[in-house]
């Protein structure tokens, strides 16, 4: 116990202490960095989710455009049902 002590008392011990906080802080940093890059990569507001709702996105507009030419398809068939009936 005394000659730990008397190593972080002497030159030397001081900047063994100082470095050993540098890695420490160092490794802090680094894992905080890990956990905000794999909750940026992998969590609810993540890249991968982002391609999702794009795809999806894409989806829903071809969608939209079948449906709306299927509606002025429906829509012209009606009108000419229509005016076949207004001719009898």
């Amino acid at each position: 116990m005394q000659e730990r002590q008397e190593l972080l008392e002497s030159s030397g011990g001081s900047r063994l202490l100082k470095a050993l906080s540098r890695y420490l802080v160092m490794g802090i940093v680094i894992v905080v960095l890990a956990i905000y890059l794999g909750l940026l990569f992998f969590g609810p507001n993540s890249i991968e989710v982002l391609y999702e709702l794009n795809v999806q996105k894409k989806a829903l507009e071809r969608n939209i455009k079948y449906l709306k030419h299927e509606n002025a398809r429906l829509q012209k068939e009606y009108f000419e049902l229509k005016e076949l009936e207004a001719g009898e």
